[in-house]
C-alpha cells in the first residue's frame, strides 16, 4: 500500500473500500504490531459487512496495548456509519412514510416458519454478522473478548519442574512453621456477605445476547432474551421468536 493512501485513510480523506481493505490486510500480516493499520483494517471489514470482522476484533484487541482506546474507536459514530447510495436513502424514506400512513403502531412480532433451515435460522439471528457495540455497552464488549484471553500457555519441561520444586518448598516451609489458626470468638456476631448470582437486567442488551450466540453459549442467550422480554414488554413477541430460533440452533448443534 502506498504511504499517501494510508495517510489519507488515517486522516479520513478516503473511504476504506474492498481494495483498500485487502491492501491493509497485507500491511497487517507484514507488521502485526502496527496498531493503526489494524484499526483501519478492522474498519474496512466493518464497511464490507464481512463475516471476518468479529474474529478480527478479538485479534486486534490482543495486539492493542489499551483496549479502552479500541472500544472508543469501534463505538465512534463514523466507525459504524457508511456512505449509502442516494437511491437507497430515498427508498427508505418512502417506505417509512408508507408505514406511518398505513399503521399507527409497528409491531416486531415475527412468525417462525416451521420449515426454516438452520442456515435461515442463523441468518435471522444474524450469526456471523459484525457486532456493533454502543458506548454504553462496555460490559458486552468485555464479555465478547473473554475467549480471546483464554489461550493455552506453552511451558518447557524445565519451567514445569522449577515450578513444582518451588511449590514443594513452600509446602515444606508451611509445615515447618506450623502456623496456628485462632478460633473465632463466640461473643461476636459475624456475617458473611453472599454474592448474588443473578443477571443484572440493567446490563442486559440485545448486543450481549448476540455475543452469547457468537460464543455458542446458547443457554445464556436464551436467558438474555427472557430478561430482555421482561425489560421491554413491547418487544416480547420478537424476543420469544428469537428464543425459539436459539433452541432450534441449540438442538441441531448439540
Amino acid at each position: 500500500m502506498k504511504t499517501s493512501i494510508f495517510i489519507n485513510l488515517l486522516e479520513k480523506k478516503q473511504q476504506i473500500q474492498q481494495l483498500e481493505t485487502a491492501e491493509l490486510k497485507s500491511v497487517v500480516e507484514e507488521f502485526p504490531y502496527f496498531q493503526s493499520a489494524r484499526a483501519l483494517y478492522l474498519k474496512g471489514l466493518r464497511n464490507q459487512n464481512s463475516f471476518k470482522y468479529n474474529n478480527e476484533l478479538k485479534v486486534t484487541a490482543a495486539y492493542t496495548s489499551d483496549r479502552t482506546v479500541l472500544f472508543n474507536f469501534i463505538t465512534a459514530k463514523d466507525f459504524n456509519s457508511k456512505k449509502e447510495d442516494i437511491h437507497k436513502q430515498i427508498l427508505e424514506k418512502i417506505s417509512k412514510k408508507v408505514v406511518k400512513e398505513n399503521t399507527l403502531e409497528i409491531t416486531e412480532d415475527v412468525v417462525i416458519n416451521p420449515t426454516e433451515t438452520i442456515e435461515e435460522v442463523e441468518e435471522k439471528l444474524e450469526i456471523g454478522k459484525p457486532i456493533s457495540f454502543l458506548t454504553t455497552e462496555s460490559n458486552s464488549f468485555n464479555q465478547w473478548l473473554q475467549l480471546s484471553v483464554q489461550k493455552p500457555i506453552a511451558r518447557t519441561v524445565e519451567k514445569i519442574e522449577e515450578k513444582t520444586i518451588k511449590k514443594a518448598s513452600i509446602i515444606d516451609t508451611f509445615i515447618k512453621n506450623n502456623p496456628k489458626i485462632k478460633p473465632l470468638s463466640k461473643d461476636k456476631n459475624i456475617t458473611v456477605p453472599v454474592a448474588q448470582n443473578t443477571h443484572d437486567s440493567a446490563l442486559m442488551t440485545e448486543t450481549l445476547a448476540k455475543v452469547y450466540l457468537e460464543q455458542k453459549k446458547y443457554q445464556n442467550a436464551i436467558q438474555a432474551y427472557r430478561i430482555l422480554s421482561l425489560k421491554y414488554p413491547e418487544k416480547s413477541g420478537f424476543f420469544a421468536d428469537q428464543i425459539k430460533r436459539v433452541q432450534i440452533l441449540q438442538k441441531n448443534k448439540s
